[in-house]
């Protein structure tokens, strides 16, 4: 008796589920490869030739090779190089206003999600500290020049209560030009960085914090040994953020001093420096070596900052 024949299944086609995540991420890529990939290399491509305007005449493109490089290394006549004398500059604003803002919205993070203390209306106080970072830089420069001017506020003030007998001319001195840049620098970005820093402490879990005080630990040793070692990732992404931006910035020194950079350009930054071979000249040549520098300069100060900040955890 022969045995009645299986019924073939078809077999169904695997579903593969891979694809769609490439292609999910692939519009950041694509993104990134039109408007950042591509005008980085091309930045670096323009650094290598001669390619400016003097007047109505067009000088280039010609490849010079690393010519442009060499000029900004090579001393003036008063025996300065710029780009050293401008990168000094903005890592020296860069210090002066971050560290006040690392260290206070470090100690503001840890009063706000304090479980003693309670700390109620948290949200109001977030919307207050971060009301700064709202307002354009810009603005900021013209309410901090209006103030501090020979006709401004503070000066009469400083007049009125026998402070001193003249106006004194901020705007004239290397360190309190200085310090109105690092002091907008600070109120403008210490909220977020607060607010960033609340979040990691947020994230950690309770429980060792907890732990830490029933074994006996005080506030002093529960921040060093449990909360700074778990905020550390948090710290290190926003102090190197703070790096990025702080060697970028323009707008708060360019408005306060009027792209001047007073006094003896003291407070010109590096991309100050930058815009000026962009102005009239179109100096593609020179500001594409600069923007290379500036480029290798952010990536050594933030590896020197990682390394530095993950040195105690390999100890």
């Amino acid at each position: 008796m022969d045995r009645p024949k299986k019924l073939s299944t078809p077999r169904r086609k695997s579903v593969s589920y891979a694809k769609w995540g490439y292609i999910f991420i692939a519009p950041f890529f694509i993104t990134y490869a039109i408007f950042h990939l591509t005008p980085q290399v091309l930045t670096i491509y323009n650094s290598f030739f001669e390619n400016y305007r003097e007047g109505l005449t067009q000088i280039g493109p010609d490849f010079v090779g690393l010519k442009n490089y060499i000029t900004l290394f090579t001393p003036d006549s008063n025996g300065s190089i710029d780009i050293l004398k401008y990168t000094g500059n903005t890592v020296a604003l860069w210090l002066g206003g971050a560290i006040p803002q690392i260290i206070i919205a470090l100690l503001l993070a840890i009063f706000f999600t304090s479980t003693r203390l309670k700390i109620k209306g948290q949200a109001f106080f977030k919307a207050v500290i971060y009301m700064p970072n709202l307002i354009m830089a810009s603005a900021f420069s013209m309410l901090f020049f209006t103030l501090f001017s020979n006709v401004g506020p503070v000066n009469q003030l400083i007049v009125q209560m026998g402070w001193s007998d003249h106006v004194i001319d901020f705007f004239a001195m290397k360190f309190t030009v200085r310090g109105l840049i690092c002091l907008m620098n600070f109120l403008m970005w210490f909220g977020n960085t607060t607010i960033l820093l609340m979040a990691g402490i947020m994230g950690i879990d309770q429980s060792l914090f907890e732990a830490a005080v029933m074994d006996g630990a005080k506030s002093i040793q529960v921040f060093f040994r449990v909360t700074l070692p778990l905020l550390m990732p948090i710290l290190i992404y926003t102090v190197i953020t703070a790096l990025i931006g702080g060697l970028q910035m323009f707008d708060v020194p360019q408005v306060l001093t009027n792209g001047l950079g007073t006094p003896n350009r003291s407070s010109t930054t590096l991309i100050m420096y930058l815009n000026n071979y962009l102005g009239a000249s179109k100096n593609y040549g020179m500001s594409g070596a600069i923007s290379v520098i500036i480029f290798i300069i952010t990536g050594a100060l933030s590896l020197v900052v990682f390394k530095f900040l993950t040195k105690p955890q390999d100890g």
